[in-house]
């Protein structure tokens, strides 16, 4: 049995900051409940460094007292009595508002308010009164029960553990600068497999057939399946990649294969434009498929809908050749519908099923072109090499050091290799016996070897035992902060800001050693991803990860210690739990039919502080949409939305965090101003364009997340914002239209990130300076990223003019039509991300560019709907300037790995030799590519990735990937891959 205390422990640390608020203005609110409330902060100072010690001990391998049942039972009424504390905190912030002190006719308002406020004042004491009592009689009942203090096995309490939760973690020490492209890395211990699998897969004798790829959990089936997924994918016409899992309907999948395969939109193209990599993440789940038909009719989920997905597939697919991974299957029933009603092509189609379950491989058995694989554990030597890859890959060093048990014991599973390779890493104090006690700690039973070459295989509960072992070693807010990741599907590719932002909303994040919250919160994740907990799988072009995602069993095991503490409870998903039989605190609704809609009728909702939907809000009972004291309501992609739900959202009072993102919001009403504890406010992808005039009164909103990123719709701003110089603690303004009125924004010094959409009426010279001038101030406080979209070009131009630019800038996007570059554009020694118009593609500009020397991505991009004529003759001009070539110079760029171009046509682009040394990814969308040479001068490229938009280019474009293809060829055999899009 197994303690959870890093989220009660977090729990406690936000309520004593509560309290402490509370008794400071106890006065203005509360009257003669000072001492209850003293007690109370006191009382739980106590079991906060009670649990503190017990954390310690029962990391550190303690077994006393730490695992018994009286100890878990304390301790879940610590956790209770904790929340219940908070709840009666935010009640009162709720209900009670107190007066400012300085407001006019003070004494004689404050009376009337007393009068006023008397009954809700009389039930809050009562209220505190009573968890008063409850905290004597826990301390009284550890006492009566024996529920002694933790102690080491040895006895003795002390720092001589040798773990990071003892010491606590050191945020400025573990800040990670790195910047590094996402990318698929070759399997380890798989080639055996991947020899006889590629042989199948480009085998033209059958023209269809289906490969089951069968293993343990763990053992790397999802590894191999993408592997050859991504190494063939461009032989076919159509891919798709979708999880079933075990509780994924048919409608579900098959809708989530047609959204990948069928034809899509320019917006959606533009999207895609991120590389193979994007597309892979299209397919990672069936959930938000499953999620598109939520709250549906019967007939229209039904048999008709199965019908008409079986006919669209059918007239795609007939005449082009596909290849479909379906990962994860757990029923040999779904995979038999699935693959009835996937149709036979014409040409020719792979499919490629991972899953536990030999039953689902021998469902359809003995049909021509189908092959069953089975993954084994890997040998010994190839456990050593994973480990050693996954060691460095997480920062490790003194690998040497490390004895070979630790591999050993992981019987070959690639999951619980990588995972203890993570844990190790991230213990580089350690020392070699104090690894062997970790081994025997975990296996007890010495002697028994696991896995390939003769040893016996890992059960599922050892593995666990593994994962909890590492997951444990976790310092007690990043532990917190993991098990927030049970509020995600399973499969679900989380976004790194989204996750972030969230963290800081709940209160798990806070400003520490100098850094500001959002820096901290990085290195939480950067760390997640060091203790192999998330995994990347998605790049941004500034050199950090997007996306991640969590490993099925690594997630099963968060979600069964985030229910065990009642931290958070699913609905729904992939998880089959039994309704909380407590009060809810944060709840995650995964599922959208009416059995699940039941399950929440049934539960206490009355203390829920966050919610997170995925579907339609449809499966929340009506009157269950009314939370007085939510903090975090995060609705992102969610249909069914109606205006009586925004105006239940006003009523949230406490609301920390808001996502309304890709919903059917089209305005928000006046009563936003009410919620002034509001701090991020994200409605981007809605038809919300303008902001109520009453957002001003959000003194604390930090950031504003607006308009449309791919199709440049901006979010006006009211004009008081200027006016009363409001919203001073603004960080992120994103996806803005400037107008005249709207130009100064000097007041707002927090400001990190600028991102104007558009600019409009804006030709007057006081509006120009006036905008210009608070960028050049803004750059001299926080601004590290400013995106600004400017179609006549006329302000971009005058940038030039700036005495002092903003020369601490981390991501600069200017659109427009550009030529000439600023002329203090070299000077941003900072710059890592650069994103130009295609209309500044010359050579002089690359040279200028060149010594941008922490340069680490840089686009040049076609953002205008249509090609006008002026944009087509600078394009010209250029081209003319430049002798019929762009040329890349052949010094400078010495951090730049990814380079991309996106317009509609492309002139000859020259790499010179030894031109940008360090470059990784090389990305090219257009309609016509004139010519790609050098590309052979770029000694480290590993993908070249050309996406053409029109079939009249496609006979130029082969011929430059065959002149490519043969010029990369090199003699160790590694040439970069070549991807063709069409």
């Amino acid at each position: 049995m197994e303690l959870v205390v890093g989220a009660s422990e977090a729990t406690m640390k936000s309520v004593m900051g509560k309290l402490g608020g509370l008794l400071a203005q106890e006065y203005t609110l509360i009257r003669g409940v000072n001492g209850d409330l003293q007690y109370i902060n006191d009382e739980l100072a106590s079991m906060q460094s009670f649990l503190r010690d017990l954390a310690t001990i029962s990391a550190g391998g303690g077994q006393a007292q730490s695992h018994g049942h009286r100890m878990k039972d304390w301790m879940k009424q610590i956790r209770d009595i904790t929340y219940d504390i908070e709840d009666c905190i935010d009640d009162s912030a709720h209900r009670l508002h107190g007066l400012r002190s300085d407001m006019y006719c003070y004494f004689l308002v404050n009376s009337v308010y007393e009068v006023l406020t008397w009954w809700p004042r009389r039930d809050v004491a009562a209220k505190i009164s009573v968890l008063k009592m409850r905290a004597q009689q826990i301390g009284e009942r550890r006492e009566r029960y024996g529920v002694n203090n933790p102690e080491t096995a040895g006895g003795t309490e002390g720092p001589h553990t040798g773990h990071s939760t003892t010491a606590g973690f050191d945020a400025a020490d573990n800040q990670d600068a790195s910047l590094q492209l996402v990318s698929m890395k070759d399997p380890v211990g798989v080639e055996h497999h991947m020899k006889e699998l590629e042989e199948w897969v480009t085998n033209d004798k059958n023209s269809c057939g289906v490969l089951y790829v069968v293993g343990f959990g763990g053992v790397g089936k999802t590894t191999i399946a993408t592997a050859l997924f991504t190494k063939f994918g461009d032989l076919f016409d159509h891919r798709a990649m979708v999880t079933v899992s075990q509780s994924s309907d048919i409608n579900a999948v098959l809708t989530n294969i047609k959204n990948q395969v069928m034809p899509q939109s320019s917006s959606q193209k533009q999207e895609g434009a991120d590389g193979i990599l994007g597309r892979l993440n299209q397919g990672a789940s069936a959930f938000a498929a499953k999620c598109c038909s939520a709250g549906t009719s019967e007939e229209t989920r039904g048999e008709t809908k199965l019908d008409q997905l079986k006919k669209d597939l059918k007239e795609h697919f007939d005449n082009n050749s596909y290849l479909v991974l379906i990962d994860d299957v757990w029923s040999a029933t779904t995979w038999d519908q699935i693959r009835k009603s996937l149709p036979p092509s014409k040409q020719r189609s792979r499919i490629i099923v991972t899953t536990r379950f030999q039953a689902v491989a021998t469902t359809r058995r003995g049909e021509e072109g189908d092959h069953t694989r089975k993954v084994v554990p890997l040998g010994i030597e190839e456990s050593e090499k994973l480990f050693k890859q996954a060691f460095f890959e997480s920062k490790g060093n003194k690998v040497d050091k490390v004895p070979k048990e630790v591999w050993k014991m992981c019987g070959g599973l690639p999951l619980a290799i990588v995972t203890m390779a993570g844990h190790v890493a991230c213990n580089p104090n350690k020392s070699e016996e104090e690894w062997l006690k970790v081994c025997k700690s975990l296996f007890p039973e010495s002697g028994k070897d696991h896995g390939k070459d003769g040893r016996k295989d890992l059960t599922q509960e050892e593995v666990g035992r593994i994962v909890s072992h590492c997951y444990n070693d976790m310092p007690a807010d990043i532990k917190t902060c993991s098990l927030y990741l049970s509020i995600f599907p399973k499969g679900q590719k989380i976004s790194t800001k989204r996750l972030t932002r969230r963290w800081i909303a709940e209160g798990f994040v806070a400003e520490k050693q100098g850094l500001s919250v959002e820096d901290v919160a990085e290195t939480y994740f950067n760390h997640l991803i060091r203790r192999k907990i998330i995994r990347p799988v998605e790049h941004s072009s500034n050199g950090k990860v997007k996306k991640c995602i969590v490993h099925d069993m690594v997630l099963e095991h968060i979600v069964a210690k985030a229910s065990e503490e009642n931290f958070i409870t699913v609905v729904g998903g992939n998880w089959l739990m039994q309704p909380p039989s407590s009060k809810v605190r944060r709840l995650s609704l995964q599922e959208s039919d009416s059995k699940r809609a039941n399950d929440t009728e049934k539960m206490n909702l009355s203390h829920v502080r966050s919610l997170t939907m995925f579907g339609s809000l449809n499966q929340l009972p009506s009157h269950s949409f009314k939370f007085g004291i939510v903090q975090v309501l995060d609705l992102e992609g969610c249909t069914g939305f109606k205006v009586h739900h925004t105006e239940e959202i006003c009523k949230m009072l406490l609301l920390k965090y808001l996502s309304l993102r890709r919903t059917d919001t089209k305005q928000l009403p006046k009563a936003i101003g009410k919620l002034e504890n509001l701090e991020t406010l994200d409605i981007r992808e809605t038809n919300v364009v303008e902001l109520p005039k009453t957002v001003c009164q959000l003194e604390r909103l930090v950031n504003i997340l607006g308009g449309d990123k791919r199709t440049r719709r901006a979010l006006k701003l009211p004009e008081e914002l200027n006016k009363k110089k409001k919203m001073k603690a603004l960080r992120i303004l994103s996806g803005i239209e400037i107008v005249g009125g709207l130009a100064d924004l000097h007041h707002l010094t927090e400001l990190r990130k600028l991102a104007i959409f558009k600019l409009s009426t804006i030709g007057d010279d006081a509006s120009f300076k006036d905008l210009s001038s608070s960028i050049e101030y803004l750059g001299g406080y926080a601004l590290h990223a400013l995106i600004i979209d400017d179609e006549s070009s006329k302000f971009i131009k005058s940038l030039d003019d700036m005495s002092s630019p903003p020369k601490f800038l981390v991501a600069l996007e200017l659109s427009g039509k550009m030529v000439q570059l600023p002329g203090w554009m070299t000077q941003l020694s900072a710059l890592s991300k650069l994103t130009l118009s295609v209309t500044a593609l010359r050579t002089d500009n690359l040279l200028l560019l060149s010594n941008l020397e922490a340069l680490f991505s840089l686009t040049f991009s076609f953002r205008a709907e249509k090609q006008d004529s002026e944009t087509m003759t600078i394009l010209a001009e250029n081209k003319l300037s430049s002798d019929g070539e762009i040329t890349v110079p052949g010094a400078g760029f010495k951090s730049l790995k990814l380079l991309r171009f996106c317009a509609p046509l492309l002139p000859v682009l020259s790499f010179s030799k030894n031109a940008m040394a360090e470059l990784e990814r090389l990305e090219l969308r257009f309609s016509m590519l004139e010519g790609l040479c050098g590309v052979e001068n770029l000694a480290e490229l590993k993908v070249v990735h050309l996406i053409l938009d029109d079939k009249d280019g496609e006979h130029m474009t082969k011929m430059v990937q065959r002149e490519v293809e043969g010029a990369v060829k090199r003699a160790d055999g590694k040439a970069p891959k070549i991807i063709l899009d069409q």
